[in-house]
């Protein structure tokens, strides 16, 4: 678990080509093609991407706190015939208020306890499918392809985190609602994606930072996959995380952490989310130089080979190895050089 800035699961906790493209665009409202599906009303990443507007606040869950412009109608994906939020690839579970029916989903707002519920499924159901589409579960081995359980408001207080003792999600409640924010959503499902990869990650700091980081880019990939797919606007900087969930402990503009800062390996200070934007910088400038989509297939294949307890070091190395058996010299140069630039040690 974690404190309220920084966010998501530490390792004290812890011990707690493309095939084909990511379905057609679901959430556009009229969409022939996801016509028969469910259709939800949920945030467009959230509220400050799609606005660009840093003066939002939560506003004790008030539904006028946001525009309308801040939604969309969204096609619920891979659900089962429970008539609940459960499917191939995530399923929900409310300790706050009854839990949703897929029948009422399109006239939520942020003021139902059920939104919450909606946006969880969505995003989770989103993300694996983001794996799926660059060939996780078919080419390359699954990473965490399977339904996960979300638990909403189960923690109380404004906090999130993985658990490995039941391999849950868990999401807190205070400020803005953490499973308000698509981003908060994600980096905690890619700490479930490192465990289902590698059982127990993250028993050592470097492990617990590199957790952390890869969570914080899995949310900004998934949000701006989102985000050029379904056409939906992009106001405010991609780098920033999770900038709806921090209005309330941040200033404008609203920032829980980076992943593109100059923090280098000797600005370590031993706490994983701050140590985790050393390596988030690294995955980010591999994004830049390779594409998003080469980028996080050697960036997730890689975690396959990790330790539980493993260093920057020897996870640089298997990365710079990875890139090297999937796309040969020109891209493990690529990767080399950025996390060089972080000035891992034992990186030439």
């Amino acid at each position: 678990m974690h404190r309220r800035t920084p966010r998501g699961l530490t390792a004290a906790a812890a011990a707690t080509v493309a095939l084909f493209a990511l379905a057609g665009p679901a959430t556009a409202s009229g969409s022939a093609a996801t016509g028969a599906l469910p259709q939800a009303h949920i945030f467009m990443v959230n509220p400050v991407q799609s606005s660009g507007d840093q003066t939002l606040t939560d506003a004790k869950d008030a539904a006028g706190a946001v525009p309308s412009s801040a939604y969309t109608t969204a096609a619920l994906r891979n659900l089962d015939a429970s008539g609940g939020l459960s499917g191939k690839w995530a399923y929900v579970r409310s300790d706050t208020g009854a839990s949703a029916n897929v029948a009422d989903v399109g006239a939520l707002t942020r003021a139902d306890d059920q939104f919450e519920q909606v946006m969880a499924y969505f995003w989770v159901n989103e993300a694996q499918e983001y794996l799926q589409g660059l060939g996780f579960g078919t080419e390359l081995p699954g990473a965490n392809d399977r339904a996960q359980p979300v638990r909403i408001n189960q923690w109380g207080a404004d906090n999130s985190f993985f658990t490995d003792k039941k391999a849950e999600i868990r999401f807190g409640k205070g400020g803005v609602d953490d499973a308000e924010d698509a981003e908060v959503i994600v980096h905690e499902y890619g700490h479930a994606v490192h465990n289902a990869q590698v059982p127990g990650f993250g028993t050592s700091p470097e492990a617990g930072a590199i957790g952390e980081a890869f969570g914080d880019y899995l949310a900004v990939e998934v949000g701006s996959h989102a985000q050029a797919a379904y056409g939906w606007p992009a106001k405010a900087d991609p780098a920033c995380v999770a900038d709806w969930d921090s209005v309330t402990y941040s200033s404008a503009p609203h920032c829980l952490r980076r992943v593109d800062g100059n923090k280098v390996y000797a600005d370590r200070v031993g706490e994983v989310h701050a140590d985790g934007e050393i390596w988030s910088r690294a995955l980010f400038d591999i994004r830049g130089a390779l594409g998003a989509r080469t980028a996080d297939r050697i960036i997730v294949n890689a975690q396959f080979g990790f330790e539980p307890g493993t260093s920057f070091q020897d996870a640089a190395l298997t990365t710079i190895a990875t890139a090297q058996r999937m796309y040969g010299k020109s891209a493990a140069d690529a990767v080399r050089q950025a996390f060089k630039a972080r000035q891992i040690p034992g990186i030439q």
